[in-house]
């Protein structure tokens, strides 16, 4: 037997022993499963998408400094769930950890919840990212005629509509397509960080060149807020940069050595995100000139193409932007990828409106194809809020952070918490898991309430924060549907439901599955008798 079918058999064992069958194509090699979660970073293009939160919210210093200091914090959090991830590498990940790791008597609320938080989490990471990129194209379009093109919401809808779809087409092929267009994304997306950080520099002129003083020492704050809360409202760039990265948990049963290549997959990714986007930030920094205000509300729509417009002109700037977009509609993908695994596992276990229909594997592409499509319906009715004003579609960038951090925090506490068996995987920070899980903890908790808040004091209807009004709107429908008489989920709902029988946790291999809808008549009929 060869190490490949060895590390297989091994992964089929681990995952049967968690009560799942392996129903995925093993494709993802550990440089692939980084690649996943590096490429929903995205870094350039990501901090593109949201250098507007971070520009009138303390100006360079909240760039440059805002990123290290949230950065730090951020790796704690990784850290914490690699330490999950590698003890039990599940494509449930969140809920499934939640579920094994609490009491009994509210181990499946929590379960529920957290499976809510983590799939609109994820599919408001879909549509955050997708929206990023439209407004990226409209840029493009408005660079290219001189600057005498200026996107409407509308037009940039329908150029959000085409990406998310062409993004659902992508993601139904096979396994190993999707595996392989992981290096790619890395490849890219490494190129274009260098070749900001070396050219930007280079290439800009000195009008619009800044002083060290003024790139590290400037703060700008043009939202009303006291500066201390500014800085913290700054934390939302490179918060919703280097987030996301439970997607190579959601991988999992398609990675090869996944109890190792997980975890690493996680803290690898967050921690060179983490340096090269304090670089990207810095370049920026010094290249950006001192007339922000010019910059936020330039004809472009996109604060970064204009600093590439500035230094690069015309030409240069349509260049390196076609790469820009690029790597940004590639992050999308991989978020469609990674969003409807968390969806297909939830669905598995028959939590999910329309399970029996979402869970289903398609006998061709042997991919979840239901899932991606619902994921990609979900995320364009996201998209919806746009027409809403401009505060409610800023609330889809914030959900896919807050949504994400309380479907984090959770499983994490809950090791802690409650009296559990929890048995670390290879990745383990051993005595400095409990520091490190408070740190993470108190940290999102922290941020969850923060970004709740309106950007600036004196709101009104338009631009009030729509962030607690959806997030909590769909948390608080689920808990209502989990306590619904009679086919709420308090009445069937346990958790996650192996689909392996005993046999197969000593072969390591799963033989057949059952449906959903048979799943749920067998708990009701065991909770009857």
């Amino acid at each position: 037997m060869t190490t490949k079918e060895v590390i297989a058999k091994a992964d089929e064992a681990l995952l049967a022993r968690l009560g799942y069958k392996q129903e995925f194509k093993r494709a993802f090699t550990p440089l692939e499963v980084f690649g996943i979660a590096f490429s929903i970073i995205g870094l350039l293009p990501s901090i593109a998408s949201v250098l507007f939160y971070a520009i009138p919210n303390g100006g360079p210093s909240a760039m440059v400094w805002g990123w290290a200091v949230a950065s730090i914090f951020i790796l704690c959090v990784g850290m914490s769930m690699a330490e999950l991830g590698s003890a039990a590498p599940t494509s449930g990940g969140l809920y499934f950890w939640t579920h094994s790791l609490s009491s009994p008597r509210c181990r499946n609320l929590l379960s529920w919840i957290v499976g809510y938080a983590n799939t609109i989490g994820s599919i408001s990471s879909v549509a955050s990212i997708d929206w990023g990129c439209a407004v990226q194209i409209a840029a493009a379009a408005s660079i290219g005629s001189g600057q005498a093109f200026v996107a409407t919401q509308a037009q940039i809808f329908g150029i959000y509509v085409a990406i998310v779809l062409s993004h659902a087409v992508i993601c139904c092929l096979g396994t190993a397509i999707l595996a392989r267009l992981q290096t790619v994304y890395v490849i890219l997306n490494v190129c274009l960080c260098f070749a900001v950080i070396i050219g930007l520099p280079a290439a800009t002129p000195k009008d619009f060149k800044n002083s060290a003083s003024f790139a590290l020492g400037n703060f700008s704050n043009f939202n009303g807020w006291t500066d201390g809360y500014a800085f913290i409202l700054s934390f939302l760039a490179p918060l919703w940069t280097i987030c996301s990265f439970d997607s190579s948990v959601h991988i999992s049963e398609e990675a090869s050595n996944a109890a190792t290549a997980v975890p690493w997959a996680i803290v690898s990714a967050i921690g060179i995100a983490g340096v090269l986007g304090w670089a990207i930030n810095v370049s920026l920094a010094f290249c950006m000139g001192t007339d922000l205000e010019s910059i936020l509300n330039s004809p472009v729509g996109q604060p970064m193409a204009q600093i590439f417009f500035n230094s690069f002109g015309q030409n240069g700037t349509l260049a390196l932007w076609a790469i820009v977009v690029l790597v940004q509609y590639m992050m999308g993908s991989s978020m469609v990828l990674a969003a409807s695994r968390q969806s297909f596992a939830f669905a598995r276990d028959g939590a999910l409106p329309f399970s029996s229909i979402l869970y289903r594997m398609n006998s061709f592409t042997g991919t979840p194809v239901n899932t991606v499509w619902f994921v990609a319906m979900i995320s364009i009715a996201l998209g919806l809020l746009a027409f809403a004003g401009a505060g409610a579609i800023d609330a889809v960038f914030a959900i896919s952070v807050t949504a994400l951090y309380i479907a984090y925090s959770i499983p994490i506490s809950a090791r802690f918490i409650f009296n559990n068996d929890f048995k670390p995987g290879p990745f383990s920070l051993g005595v400095f898991s409990l520091p490190v899980a408070i740190i993470s903890v108190s940290f999102m908790t922290f941020m969850d309430l923060v970004f709740f808040f309106p950007t600036t004091p004196q709101t009104n209807v338009t631009t009030m924060n729509y962030t607690v009004v959806v997030l909590g709107g769909v948390l608080l429908l689920s808990v209502v549907w989990y306590y619904f008489p009679v086919y709420g989920g308090v009445h069937w709902f346990t958790g996650p439901v192996s689909n392996v029988s005993a046999g197969d946790y000593t072969e390591g291999v799963g033989r057949r599955s059952s449906s959903v809808d048979n799943k749920v008549d067998v708990i009701a009929e065991e909770k009857s008798a």
